[in-house]
């Protein structure tokens, strides 16, 4: 039995209803004000306004803030074809201090993808493309799909 290899078009429909399924019951990202900008297979571009409650002592964005922006970057690139993805590690590098009133996006693309386990590089930036952070996620499959009974993900 051939498997079906989805065309360009089906690819990109299905990255983009699994991020609308995830984003409707993502709290965290809801509440950071996380936006996304775009979401492909293997790939997405995320943004989120610094706001004053995201500032710490040094009145800088904290980098837990930026840590969680690419953490869900990360999130949608790898879950973009609709099979239950969580990390398995993750590091990242600040480069760059982040301010109140800056937007900040991030970008995740796909490095390799093989069998249940990823890697993806998610790079932080200003809107006026100053890097503030990098970061590198390993992904692992795990059992399920984001949007249950669309697809089968064997």
């Amino acid at each position: 039995m051939t498997e079906h290899k989805p065309s360009p078009a089906e690819a990109q429909a299905l990255a983009e209803a699994t991020a609308e399924a995830m984003f409707s019951r993502d709290r965290a990202a809801q509440a950071l004000g996380i936006r996304i900008v775009r979401v492909q297979p293997g790939a997405s571009l995320l943004t989120m306004a610094v706001r004053s409650d995201m500032v710490n002592g040094h009145h800088i964005c904290h980098g837990g803030m930026i840590f969680s922006l690419a953490d869900t970057a990360f999130a949608y690139a790898c879950n973009s074809y609709n099979r239950n993805t969580v990390a398995s590690a993750c590091h990242i590098d600040f480069l760059a201090p982040a301010k109140e009133g800056e937007t900040l996006e991030a970008e995740a693309v796909e490095q390799s993808a093989s069998g249940r386990t990823g890697v993806y590089d998610i790079t932080v930036r200003t809107a006026g493309g100053k890097t503030i952070a990098l970061f590198r996620g390993k992904s692992y499959r795990i059992n399920g799909e984001v949007i249950a009974g669309l697809e089968d993900s064997n």
